[in-house]
């Protein structure tokens, strides 16, 4: 649903993203009641429903939860801001002095005269990060004798404590690989977005072809920046292998796709894809087989309807052939027998449609296929087809991979394999050079990315680092 200048409206299910400066959180909003935490301040998300994307909210606190408890979380609700302009905080403090340097601050713990009891005091009284900073300001010993950047580091120090705002962000692509690469680096393989980028570039994705990915547990980062390329109008389709029993796609559903483009996502498990690839229909009968072994013996093999009428008629013949040829004296016997063979059929009828309908609900049961088994049929036809690019992002040890899904590959296609060891796409390059012609010019890179801290007279790369990225093997196949 989007609103009458074009943005999308917040609904309930949606991913969203909490950002209170430079921090950003990835919540769901599943229901009216949700609440989402932002350091220890607790948010009430109820009031963005049906409100556009980006729109910025004010926490305001609840009064009944009793907030002057140090350490104790504060629960908000939040309000939105129509015009909201965040004002600088050194003018609207009106500081203006400073001192020349840092020489005489001594960090002996008095610089500052409020208690932490007074300062949660201050968040009782006020609702205004404003007002709450000019009073520790002036409550400060040391603060006027810093020097102006010290004094702008301070206040930001404080208002970034003290913010009161929150933007509601539609999820993106790159606001979702930098929140995973924050959070943990290593349950996305330390994929950051420069080498993500890179990794949509080299590989060719766009709105038309078919393409192969194996990856071996990214969150579904991968599988969505594909998605993400491919577009919402498009004819593409993503065959998404994966090692284990279920795909993740946390990343996938973070994105809120609609329907129609998050179907051209087909995640199998690769070597059950490839089971079925190559066996074809004797798989299935496999299959079917080893599913009627696990059956009660009744239902594994009945009886047909045609079958017991059969064995019926032949029953009464040869008992009417018996009362023609035994005497008068053994007619009390020989109807004792039929009586008895009557009534063994009356049995036998009432078994087999205790079989049939036995069979019926077993049949109903086996035939109806699994999700799974719908996937692996629909990327078996596109394995038939061949793929327009090869991805592969592994974690264990890429040959044997790259040797089975290379044949799967259209000729002047490209191919790229993401690996956090060197070496061992070192190995795979010499491999690919010395065994097989079907590959030619490949290329190992690596992504190194520098942040730069711009300020005023100051200008100096941020001191943490980011650590290496991975690196990428690329090439182009050939006839």
């Amino acid at each position: 649903m989007n609103t009458d200048d074009g943005r999308p409206k917040i609904q309930l299910g949606d991913y969203i993203i909490l950002q209170r400066q430079k921090y950003t959180k990835l919540v769901k909003f599943s229901n009216a009641d949700s609440t989402a935490m932002l350091g220890k301040e607790q948010l009430e998300l109820g009031n963005i429903l049906d409100q556009p994307y980006f729109s910025t909210f004010k926490m305001c606190p609840k009064e009944e939860l009793g907030r002057s408890h140090r350490g104790r979380q504060r629960l908000h609700t939040l309000e939105i801001c129509t015009d909201i302009e965040l004002p600088n905080i050194r003018e609207a403090l009106g500081i203006s002095s400073c001192g020349p340097d840092n020489r005489n601050i001594i960090d002996d713990g008095d610089s500052q005269s409020l208690k932490p009891d007074d300062i949660e005091q201050l968040r009782d009284e006020y609702n205004e990060s404003t007002k709450i900073i000019e009073k520790i300001v002036e409550n400060s010993k040391t603060f006027h004798t810093k020097t102006e950047y010290s004094q702008e580091k301070y206040l930001k120090k404080k208002e970034k404590k003290y913010f009161e705002f929150v933007q509601i962000k539609q999820p993106n692509i790159r606001l979702i690989a930098e929140i995973y690469y924050r959070q943990d680096a290593e349950r996305i393989m330390s994929i950051r977005m420069d080498t993500l980028s890179q990794i949509i570039s080299y590989s060719g994705v766009s709105a038309y072809g078919n393409y192969l990915m194996y990856e071996s547990g990214t969150n579904g980062l991968l599988p969505a920046a594909f998605l993400n390329a491919m577009g919402s109008n498009t004819e593409a389709c993503l065959v998404h292998m994966h090692p284990g029993n279920v795909a993740q796609k946390q990343a996938v559903l973070a994105l809120n796709f609609p329907e129609e483009q998050g179907r051209r996502c087909i995640s199998v498990n690769i070597y059950s894809v490839l089971r079925e690839y190559y066996q074809g229909e004797n798989s299935k009968e496999e299959e079917s087989t080893d599913s009627n072994e696990h059956l009660e013996p009744c239902i594994k093999k009945p009886k047909l309807q045609n079958e017991v009428d059969e064995e019926k008629k032949q029953k009464e013949g040869f008992a009417g052939q018996q009362k023609d040829s035994i005497n008068n004296s053994g007619q009390k016997i020989e109807q004792e027998n039929i009586n008895e063979i009557e009534s063994d059929g009356s049995k036998q009828a009432q078994e087999t449609t205790i079989n049939d309908d036995c069979n019926v609900k077993c049949s109903n049961k086996v035939q109806v296929p699994q999700k799974w088994q719908l996937e692996n049929r629909r990327a078996c036809c596109l394995m038939r087809e061949k793929f327009d690019s090869l991805f592969i992002a592994a974690k264990e040890h890429p040959t044997n991979l790259v040797r089975e899904l290379l044949q799967l590959i259209k000729p002047s296609r490209p191919i790229v394999i993401f690996s956090l060891c060197r070496e061992v796409l070192t190995e795979l390059y010499m491999d690919l050079k010395t065994n097989s012609s079907k590959v030619i010019n490949l290329h190992l890179t690596s992504n190194w990315m520098r942040l730069y801290q711009i300020l005023p007279n100051r200008t100096h790369p941020e001191v943490n680092m980011q650590s290496n990225s991975g690196y990428l093997l690329t090439g182009y196949t050939v006839e």
